[in-house]
């Protein structure tokens, strides 16, 4: 490991200031950074700890019913917490469908949405990656790539986002809020991740110095609440990242399906927003053939990236189930295994 300097703020203001050194970046918990660093992967000058910073780790009911989750509040803090878990459930189902018990514990929400990707020449050294290393190629494109993206890729990357977490956000409209040296501002996260194109090693919009503060759920999403779920399909059945996964959220009256939210996971650089999907939907009964067409909707752009064409089906069978669950019911105790084709009802409470 390569020598770094490392510092805690005592504020926001300490924390932006501090990390406009050269080769700085910010440590939440490290539960993605500190693994990068010990393989070479990230070598920072300068780790400023923002873990610590009062005002952070707070989550804060609005008037209007909105929640604002600081951005160093622990993953399972707010998978538990009582009144988000009835209010988000599909957000709450896919925080506990990531990584593990333990990880979940220290892993933050500011955390989730930087974490890199789990793709396999990104994370060795010795391969070529544009988004580690600009204009050295992309070993991935010859290589290994059977879990690589379906959506937006180009060809100078195709590795996929690997958050369960920022999938149901994504759907939802949240709002990430951010502070640096040019002041405070919000970011849409749909736009909030980039896709490669020419440049792949811009993975976000954070201008440089820029530190997330937290992210806003707008009130409106609470109206899915009662149709609302997150399905995960991965290669074993716990402490791994989405083949494919999809958040669906249905409002329905009298039978019509009113408005719809849909995002797939595991398919591209981004959580990627499914809005022609949910334009299909709008008006229909809820059913096969209507999740159908929104699955052929969804995945009307997508194409192979390498030995990957298998995945395009899959995210079409993983939308139409994610949707009929939707339609069936948010369950009043979250499944034994969250997020999981596999898991069955019951399970246990939401705040257990």
């Amino acid at each position: 490991m390569n020598r770094f300097d490392y510092i805690r703020p005592a504020s926001i203001a300490d924390a932006v200031a501090a990390v406009a050194e050269p080769g700085a970046t910010y440590l939440a918990a490290g539960t993605n950074l500190l693994d990068l660093m010990k393989v070479g992967v990230s070598r920072p000058r300068r780790l400023v700890d923002i873990s610590r910073l009062p005002g952070l780790d707070s989550i804060e009911w609005q008037p209007d019913g909105s929640v604002r989750v600081g951005a160093m509040v622990r993953n399972s803090d707010l998978a538990y917490d009582a009144r988000f878990a009835e209010t988000f459930p599909a957000v709450s189902e896919a925080l506990l469908s990531g990584a593990s018990a333990q990880i979940r514990n220290v892993a933050t929400v500011s955390g989730n949405l930087m974490q890199r990707t789990r793709c396999a020449y990104f994370q060795d050294a010795a391969s070529r990656c544009n988004r580690r290393d600009p204009g050295s190629g992309c070993d991935a494109l010859e290589g290994e790539n059977r879990l690589h993206a379906i959506l937006g890729w180009s060809e100078h990357c195709i590795a996929t986002h690997p958050s369960d977490f920022c999938v149901p956000l994504v759907a939802f409209d949240t709002v990430v809020e951010v502070e640096g040296p040019e002041g405070k501002r919000t970011i849409p996260l749909e736009t909030f991740h980039c896709l490669p194109g020419e440049t792949p090693e811009k993975e976000t919009a954070l201008a440089p110095g820029e530190l997330i503060t937290a992210i806003h759920l707008p009130a409106e999403a609470a109206r899915f609440k009662a149709n609302a779920r997150y399905l995960k399909l991965r290669e074993r059945t716990s402490f791994a990242f989405a083949v494919v996964s999809a958040a669906a959220a249905l409002d329905l009256q009298d039978g019509v399906i009113r408005q719809a939210r849909l995002s797939l996971g595991g398919v591209a650089a981004k959580p990627w927003r499914a809005r022609e999907a949910e334009k299909v939907l709008v008006g229909s009964s809820p059913g096969v053939e209507a999740f159908s067409r929104a699955a052929e909707a969804a995945l009307e752009s997508a194409s192979p990236s390498g030995d990957n064409a298998f995945k395009i089906e899959l995210a079409r069978r993983i939308t139409v189930r994610a949707l009929a669950l939707a339609a069936e019911g948010t369950p009043g105790v979250m499944a034994a295994l969250p997020g999981s084709p596999f898991s069955t009802i019951p399970g246990v409470s939401h705040v257990a």
